[in-house]
């Protein structure tokens, strides 16, 4: 007698395991509960933050985020390690890059009072501010023209106009596209590109700092508003001595201030264009609908709010600002451990013109900023 070979059709709401959900006695395999499944990736998430600390240790004037989006670019590409990267590491990698992330830039907060803002008075409040408008919409515009896929016209905008990595997986939040696999990449791409753009400024701008004729204080507030991260911030302005860097670390803050107002604007623009989207018939897929202000933006502004209390004793915001850096340096790892170089260098061209493009507009900006309001 002859075995028929056909499938059996399956019955709706018929949940016979199938031979791949049992295990090797027959009994129905039980998936792994969230601790096991994010464990790996976790894990790699420490090795990875330990590194960093260890990179910064050892060259102090590399910054340990970028140490760690560096070594989290090199993880997922050396063989044998790779493997764990994008394989058993993958989903804790991805936990470590979403929710570290946010609760890092809850802590951001705490650097930031309301009394520093107007210590340095409203013209130099006015020219970040105009700063930042015409960083992001010149780096949105350009980035569309040139083609760039999906989301990373807006990412690469948002990190350089205001914080970086940070202000990419601010905005990437605010969207809402946390199981969307081609906008992971997009913010990885994006995280790539801006951390390269301003470990550069870090051997550039100093360079310039007597060519352009600028003293400390103007030194201080140019690399302040035009230089993305914060700890690229210090590694840069600390070349030109504590004037210069106390200068640039408070107007760098001012630009962190708007990472709340960016990312609540972001959001309501992108559900409205949803709800036009829908209406239009396009069919919109992929996504959830996201906060109209996200709870991370609203932990940034209380930290703040608290800060300007002058209550929290130094002790306590110097814990805050260790592990603010310790929880952005893990997550940065994960969000570098995303980076495909191959899909990178492929738009490569396109990325680096815009990298450069919006390199020259934010330093610009900031040079004729400084120079108006000192």
């Amino acid at each position: 007698m002859t075995l028929s070979t056909e499938r059996t059709p399956s019955v709706p709401g018929d949940r016979t395991p199938t031979p791949k959900q049992l295990s090797d006695s027959g009994t129905p395999a039980q998936r792994p509960g969230p601790v096991r499944r994010n464990t790996p990736g976790v894990a790699l998430a420490v090795a990875g933050l330990a590194l960093a600390e260890g990179v910064h240790a050892l060259l102090p004037a590399v910054p340990m985020l970028t140490a760690a989006v560096v070594l989290g670019v090199v993880a997922a590409h050396v063989p044998g390690v790779h493997s764990l990267v994008r394989g058993r590491g993958r989903q804790g990698l991805a936990l470590a890059g979403k929710h570290l992330m946010r609760a890092g830039i809850v802590l951001l907060g705490l650097k930031l009072s309301i009394g520093d803002v107007l210590g340095l008075g409203w013209a130099t409040v006015a020219m970040v501010l105009g700063v930042v408008l015409a960083t992001f919409f010149g780096t949105w515009w350009l980035g569309r023209k040139l083609g760039l896929p999906g989301d990373q016209p807006l990412l690469v905008a948002t990190g350089y106009a205001i914080c970086g990595a940070s202000a990419i997986a601010a905005v990437s939040g605010a969207l809402g596209k946390d199981d969307d696999e081609e906008h992971a990449s997009d913010v990885a791409t994006s995280i790539a590109l801006v951390t390269l753009c301003g470990t550069l400024a870090i051997a550039v701008l100093p360079l310039l700092h007597h060519p352009l004729g600028l003293d400390s204080v103007q030194f201080g507030r140019w690399v302040g508003a035009g230089v993305h991260d914060v700890g690229q911030v210090v590694a840069t302005a600390q070349t030109a001595g504590p004037t210069a860097l106390g200068e640039a670390v408070l107007v760098k803050l001012i630009r962190v201030a708007m990472l709340a107002p960016l990312v609540a604007v972001v959001a309501v623009a992108y559900r409205r264009r949803r709800a036009y989207d829908a209406d239009g018939g396009r069919p919109v897929t992929g996504t959830r609908r996201p906060a109209l202000v996200p709870l991370f933006v609203i932990g940034f502004l209380a930290m703040t709010g608290l800060r300007s209390t002058g209550l929290l004793p130094t002790a306590a915001l110097t814990t805050a600002d260790a592990a603010q850096q310790l929880l952005l340096a893990a997550a940065l790892f994960g969000l570098g451990s995303a980076v495909h170089l191959p899909s990178l260098v492929r738009s490569g061209a396109r990325t680096a013109l815009l990298g450069l493009a919006a390199w020259i507009v934010v330093a610009s900006a900031a040079y004729g900023g400084v120079l108006l309001t000192t």
